[in-house]
């Protein structure tokens, strides 16, 4: 009895979360799961009517009398079930292809005008994310970590820096491939705050699975906020920090940008703000001092085969890079 119930409850445990497509937090993701359960209920419809034709098949010939060959009749007219069961699965295949080229039409013609403009760019094993400021109209870089309006349509750009990669954020849109030469187009319209989980879903190398980037959903007044600090260059530090930034100018600024000092590396992913964002080594450890001491010191070990390099530093600078990161808000 407790293997039964237990698998009940291993099959219900994935129904819900930050990475469920069935518990849709947007209006892309409401598509998808009204036609997976169209798909689920007309299957199911047809399903039942095949079983009982069969049934009905099976019930007739238990019920004849054992005959020798020779005493059956050569009757080679169809069994009445046999239609039946043929114009359920044609009206079944018919729903289906309406029902997808209706939720076709609300993932990609669109039906809202954007409200936020986002280019989302896949790399070994990170992603690199900008937004278009409404004011300016420059971009504003940031890395591994997408917010988005409660209630407005947000229209992403999608590429890659190197191999096919594939952005999927399941509770919130389906997922479309990131391909090296061109763009791809998604709109994500959430209905939900709260914090959400996306994920490459195309195999691009050894860190694959360790290619994840969190998703926060907040209010539009919220999002403004977020976006309009975003766009602020780092602060100036002092004290412990500020040596740290002298030591990050000398061995991480050939890879790495922070806007408002000399550092404008392209090769890795933008740090301006790091420490507001929740994770670290794209969603592979949470955001701690520590961890990004760790990673600073010996990224292999964390995520092996990463592009990041061991950087050789003393331990004091090593400490001072790590406390001048960890007050990147």
């Amino acid at each position: 009895m407790r293997i039964p119930a237990l698998a009940v409850c291993l099959s219900l445990a994935a129904c819900a979360g930050a990475q469920s497509v069935l518990d849709p937090g947007g209006d892309q993701a409401q598509a998808l799961f009204s036609l997976f359960g169209l798909m689920i209920g007309v299957c199911g419809i047809v399903y039942a009517i095949v079983l009982a034709g069969l049934g009905r098949v099976l019930l007739r010939a238990w019920k004849r009398p054992v005959a020798m060959a020779d005493d059956i009749p050569d009757d080679r007219r169809l069994d009445r079930s046999l239609p039946v069961a043929a114009a359920a699965i044609v009206l079944g295949l018919t729903v289906l292809i309406v029902g997808s080229f209706l939720a076709d039409r609300i993932l990609f013609t669109g039906r809202q005008t954007p409200a936020v403009f986002v280019r989302v760019t896949g790399h070994q094993w990170w992603w690199r994310i900008q937004y278009r400021d409404p004011a300016s109209g420059r971009w504003i870089e940031t890395a591994n970590e997408l917010h988005l309006p409660r209630g407005e349509t947000s229209r992403v750009s999608l590429g890659a820096a190197d191999v096919i990669h594939s952005f999927w954020v399941p509770a919130i849109a389906g997922k479309l491939d990131m391909i090296p030469g061109r763009r791809n187009v998604i709109d994500l319209t959430p209905r939900r705050t709260g914090w959400f989980r996306g994920q490459c879903t195309e195999f691009c190398g050894a860190q694959h699975a360790h290619m994840a980037f969190d998703v926060k959903v907040d209010s539009p007044a919220g999002f403004r906020a977020w976006l309009a600090a975003q766009a602020t260059p780092a602060p100036t530090p002092g004290g412990a920090a500020g040596r740290g930034a002298q030591v990050f100018a000398g061995s991480c600024a050939t890879c790495h940008a922070i806007r408002g000092t000399e550092a404008r590396g392209r090769a890795g992913p933008d740090l301006t703000h790091l420490a507001s964002r929740r994770s670290i080594a794209a969603g592979t450890a949470t955001m701690t001092r520590g961890n990004l001491q760790g990673w600073i010191a010996q990224p292999q070990a964390m995520k092996p085969g990463t592009s990041m390099p061991a950087v050789t530093l003393m331990p004091a600078d090593a400490d001072a890079v790590a406390t001048y990161l960890a007050g990147l808000r």
